[in-house]
């Protein structure tokens, strides 16, 4: 049997495919769809999905949902009409993540695409959002740095579930097809931990977010205990910490009040020699710790971390893992262009970071 809203969208695709519906045309809303075919919201809602997802239909915010060009459906179409436009959405920007896969994204051809940039601050219900007002601006595509969160929002498996053009950055979903661009997290964070090893580190804190488990963290984590079998080393999980909450976008007292319980942490255990810090505030979170526990960055504590701002005066220059993002920005966009062009085949790209030694590490002194 045919689901309900199959036969409300083919209704409305028959309709528009005829004639009586033409390009610029608005079709009824969802609740006039719903009372024509005596359906609820839901289902006329989501056959005006699968209508825009087709490229028939697109909406207006405030104004309602209208029939594409005609062109766009005809039977000989495979290509859009025009250069596609996609959604980039960001959990944040700064110089140590973010910048540089923006920048890549924004540079490519002009006569190729086009990208709108909107940033969720790390929180699921403003990514939500935001999915939506790009559904209803009408993208063709849309790329996403998942809020840190362990479930992902219904926004993004709905566009999973109806094969929108959808790229996970740096993230992916368990159990469910979606292409991915991300950074070989496991492969970066066994690198790090094996330069630590070579300068004679053993006792080794890991710190990480208190929403560790995310697949990026995940896949970090795996590659620290590969290292140390690797090595025939036994993991002392006692050294690591996960209560750190002050990612963003989390306010001062948040941060004081981690490195607290980061100073607390190192006191607790004086035999760490290193700390493997698997987000960058979180090293400056505890470089802080350190200090105000009357210690030095790398004499007393060796630091190292994923990610870091561009070496300056002002900053650290914090041994790190730099991710390739003008890669990952380069690889994210071929991957929503080929999904635009009709490639719908599951792709997941890793991208090798590049270990950069700063002056937070050293060797142990024999």
């Amino acid at each position: 049997m045919t689901a309900l809203y199959q036969q409300v969208y083919r209704s409305i695709k028959h309709d528009i495919i005829n004639g009586k519906f033409r390009p610029g045309d608005r079709i009824p809303s969802e609740k006039d769809l719903a009372e024509q075919f005596q359906v609820s919201r839901i289902t006329s809602k989501k056959a005006i999905e699968k209508l825009m997802i087709e490229g028939l239909v697109y909406r207006q915010r405030g104004k309602g949902t209208f029939v594409s060009d005609k062109d766009k459906h005809s039977p000989d179409h495979k290509k859009p009409s025009k250069k596609p436009l996609f959604g980039l959405i960001m959990t944040s920007l700064d110089a140590s993540f973010g910048n540089e896969l923006v920048t890549s994204l924004l540079q490519g051809p002009e006569e190729s695409h086009n990208f709108i940039l909107r940033v969720s601050l790390g929180i699921p219900e403003n990514e939500k959002r935001i999915i939506q007002e790009l559904r209803e601006l009408g993208v063709d595509g849309i790329a996403i740095a998942p809020a840190h969160s362990e479930h992902y929002n219904s926004e993004i498996l709905k566009m999973v579930v109806n094969k929108f053009p959808l790229v996970l950055i740096d993230r992916s979903i368990k159990g469910i097809g979606v292409t991915t661009v991300s950074t070989d997290n496991e492969a970066a964070a066994q690198m790090g931990v094996n330069f630590l090893f070579q300068l004679g580190h053993e006792h080794i804190a890991i710190l990480m977010p208190s929403n560790y488990k995310t697949t990026s963290i995940e896949d970090r984590i795996t590659g620290i205990v590969q290292a140390y079998a690797e090595n025939n080393l036994i993991v002392d999980r006692q050294l690591w910490y996960s209560e750190i909450h002050s990612t963003l976008p989390y306010p001062l007292s948040a941060k004081s009040e981690d490195v607290e319980r980061i100073k607390h942490h190192i006191q607790s255990h004086p035999k760490i020699t290193a700390i493997f810090a698997l987000e960058y505030n979180i090293a400056l979170l505890a470089k802080k710790a350190v200090e105000e526990l009357y210690l030095q960055v790398p004499n007393d504590i060796s630091i190292i971390c994923f990610d870091s701002t561009p070496f300056s005066d002002m900053e650290s220059n914090f041994t790190h893992l730099k991710q390739n993002e003008q890669k990952l920005g380069k690889m994210t966009t071929k991957r929503l262009i080929d999904m635009v062009n009709g490639n719908r085949k599951i792709e997941n790209d890793y991208i090798d970071a590049t270990l950069i030694k700063g002056i937070t590490t050293k060797a142990i002194d024999k």
